[in-house]
Parts: structure tokens; C-alpha cells; sequence
């Protein structure tokens, strides 16, 4: 067994199929067949079964996988530290709540893209869960989420600290007009979103259960449906404060510990940092001084 077998092997069971691995791996389909024969010839175990869709894993299979991602990742890992030579460069893969994205990253990342012409930066948004799980499998090498995260396979780090606010359409004034609303609708994200967890919790502890979600894939599309009365969310006040005039929307401060979130930048336990990594996490941790620099002085 070696990490060719375990490459193959790792490519089959994603894909499901033997010629669909062969087409992502660049080699012939024989080959895939051969090196998997052999590996199942040599561990005693069928690790496939067949069928008339493509390959599905086994029980042995199924044990065999984690090990398998564990040692291309190992390998990945050793490679990109035996190639960072301190200067940034090579790819990073990072993600980041759409919230954070909009507000807080632009400016440093347009500013960190200039310093690093070297760096394959890609940026991909979603929820705290569903970032926490690319970062736990890999596919990102880190992320910004909603903390506090306490994982033993994760290393996180205060990056902001948000104040939120309960975003209405014009019509709602005062925040004790939530608890006369009849079929409120809750405008969210996807599940797996924090603050969808924490607008559940403000109103259950105002009185209002069985609420209808209404589940959204953009932030511009929550923020025109809430400014036409179709429901209410929660967001941070320094992104939507900027356009609540022209989006017709109104803010409802909060208290207490509904008022604040703080985002944490998380990556693996034990994966090597690199200098890529490390010198965005310090830009972008300057620019955050400079926005509250800048957010205290208004």
C-alpha cells in the first residue's frame, strides 16, 4: 500500500464510480481497477461493492477512508511546508460567513491581494456549521465563523466583535410590536447559521414560538424581503446601518447577551500555518484595528 493506492482508493470512494475517479485522476480506467484489486488482494478485505451505478464502500471500506484522507492530508501538509520558504504564495483556500465577507474582508483582502501577488486566494462563504466542516475535512485551510468554537480539533482566534441588531421592515417601530404579530416570518440563512440560532433564542424569550423560517442563499435577498414586510432578521449593525435609509428597513438595538457576537478565525489542529495564511491573518487583524479605529471616532 502506498499513497498512490491511497490516492485512487480516496478518489473512487468520492466519486463513486471507477471511470469517474480515472477522469479526475488522469490515468486509465484499468489502472484504477488493477491498483484497487491489488490493495483489496493485499488488506484481505473487499473494499467496493459493485453495482450497476458505479462502486459504493464497504464496511472495511468505510474504516479505510479516514486513514486514507488523514495520509494524503499528512503528505499535502508536509509538502506545503517543505516548500514555504516564508515568502506568501501557493494556494489558500478560506472561507467566511457572507455577513463577514461584505463587511469585514474587503479591504483586506484587496490589500493583502496586492502585497502577495503570489497567493491563489479562493474565498467561499457559508454557515458557521457547514465552514467548520470544510475546515474539520480539509477542503479549507481556514475560516471565519461565529465563536465561540470549542473543538479539540480546531485552533480559533478573536477576530471581531459584532454588535447585532433586530432588522425590521418600516411598519415595525419598537421591538415590543414582535410580540402582536401573528404568523411572524424569520428571514435566515441556511441552517447552520449562528444568527439564525440567536434570533430563535431573542424571540423565544419574548413569547414568540412556532415561528415560519424562511430560508435565504444571499444577504441582498434577505434585506429586500425584510424592507418590503415579508419577515425580520438579525444582523450585524455596522452592515446594515449604511443602507438601512435606501433599503427601508428599520434597526432595533439589542441588550444583554443577544447584543454582540464575536468572530473567530479557525483552522485545524496540528495543520502546518503558512506564511500565506499567516500574513493574511495579520493584515486583515490590522485592518480591524483600523475599522474600530474608525467606528469609535463616528
Amino acid at each position: 500500500m502506498n499513497d498512490w493506492d491511497l490516492r485512487i482508493f480516496e478518489m473512487v470512494a468520492r466519486t463513486g464510480g471507477i471511470g469517474r475517479a480515472a477522469l479526475e485522476l488522469n490515468t486509465a480506467q484499468s489502472n484504477v481497477t488493477t491498483r484497487m484489486r491489488h490493495l483489496e488482494e493485499e488488506l484481505d478485505e473487499p473494499l467496493f461493492e459493485r453495482h450497476s451505478r458505479g462502486v459504493t464502500l464497504t464496511a472495511a471500506g468505510q474504516r479505510l477512508r479516514p486513514y486514507a484522507v488523514q495520509v494524503l492530508n499528512l503528505l499535502e501538509q508536509g509538502r506545503r511546508a517543505a516548500k514555504d520558504d516564508g515568502h506568501p504564495s501557493g494556494k489558500l483556500s478560506l472561507g467566511s460567513l457572507e455577513t463577514t465577507a461584505a463587511l469585514r474582508l474587503p479591504a483586506a483582502l484587496a490589500a493583502y491581494a496586492r502585497a502577495y501577488p503570489d497567493v491563489d486566494l479562493c474565498l467561499s462563504t457559508g454557515t458557521t456549521a457547514s465552514l467548520i466542516e470544510d475546515v474539520l475535512q480539509l477542503r479549507l485551510d481556514g475560516a471565519f465563523v461565529t465563536g465561540p468554537v470549542n473543538h479539540p480539533e480546531l485552533v480559533s482566534k478573536s477576530i471581531f466583535r459584532e454588535e447585532l441588531v433586530l432588522v425590521t421592515g418600516r411598519n415595525i417601530s419598537s421591538l415590543n410590536q414582535i410580540t402582536h404579530i401573528r404568523d411572524l416570518k424569520v428571514l435566515v440563512f441556511r441552517a447552520g447559521c449562528s444568527y439564525r440560532r440567536q434570533l430563535e433564542l431573542l424571540l423565544a424569550q419574548r413569547g414568540v414560538v412556532g415561528l415560519r423560517m424562511l430560508e435565504f442563499g444571499s444577504l441582498d435577498a434577505i434585506l429586500a424581503c425584510v424592507g418590503a414586510g415579508v419577515g425580520v432578521t438579525l444582523l450585524p449593525r455596522a452592515l446594515v446601518s449604511p443602507v438601512a435609509r435606501e433599503r427601508g428597513i428599520e434597526l432595533h438595538t439589542l441588550y444583554g447577551a443577544n447584543a454582540n457576537v464575536e468572530t473567530v478565525f479557525v483552522r485545524r489542529e496540528g495543520c502546518h500555518s503558512s506564511s500565506a495564511m499567516t500574513e493574511l491573518l495579520r493584515v486583515v487583524t490590522h485592518d480591524r484595528i483600523a475599522v474600530t479605529m474608525d467606528d469609535d471616532s463616528r
